[in-house]
């Protein structure tokens, strides 16, 4: 196994866990491709895009929001979050992360450990990612289109 995994946008494998969702998920990094204790991804929310109500026993999950604004609610407690914002769940605590801005809201998120997260967005269905979406992953060097 190389000591270093790299990717381009070309690269990326992305998913809907069921076809009703609102958010998709483009996968960075997973144990089961990469053999690494965690899953990386960049999620994508639909306008007005929300998950369901969900809940880890072990895992910690961080969210760093690239784009979009929105709403993330952990146990009954909101708080809006924008591009910049930073939010952490700790294992056991309920959360939802919905989309409340106009366009798709992004955020970077990382699984700590993986607790089968992988193999759920895996199992899902095969989804690609359209020019807005490659513009925002793609950062400062390329404009995102109206």
């Amino acid at each position: 196994m190389s000591e270093v995994i790299a990717r381009s946008i070309d690269d990326y494998e992305t998913f809907r866990i069921q076809p009703t969702d609102t958010n998709r998920m483009a996968l960075l990094a997973d144990p089961i491709r990469d053999d690494v204790p965690f899953t990386a991804i960049v999620e994508i929310f639909d306008e007005g895009g929300r998950t369901p109500p969900n809940t880890h026993a072990e895992a910690f999950e961080m969210f760093y929001v690239l784009a979009g604004e929105g709403i993330a609610t952990c146990n009954g407690t909101s708080r809006p979050v924008r591009p910049g914002d930073f939010f952490l769940v700790r294992p056991g605590h309920e959360h939802v992360v919905q989309n409340t801005g106009p366009g798709k809201l992004y955020c970077l998120t990382i699984m700590v450990p993986n607790e089968g997260f992988a193999e759920l967005i895996r199992a899902g269905v095969p989804q690609s990612l359209d020019a807005t979406d490659r513009a925002v992953l793609a950062g400062p060097r390329a404009p995102v289109p109206a």
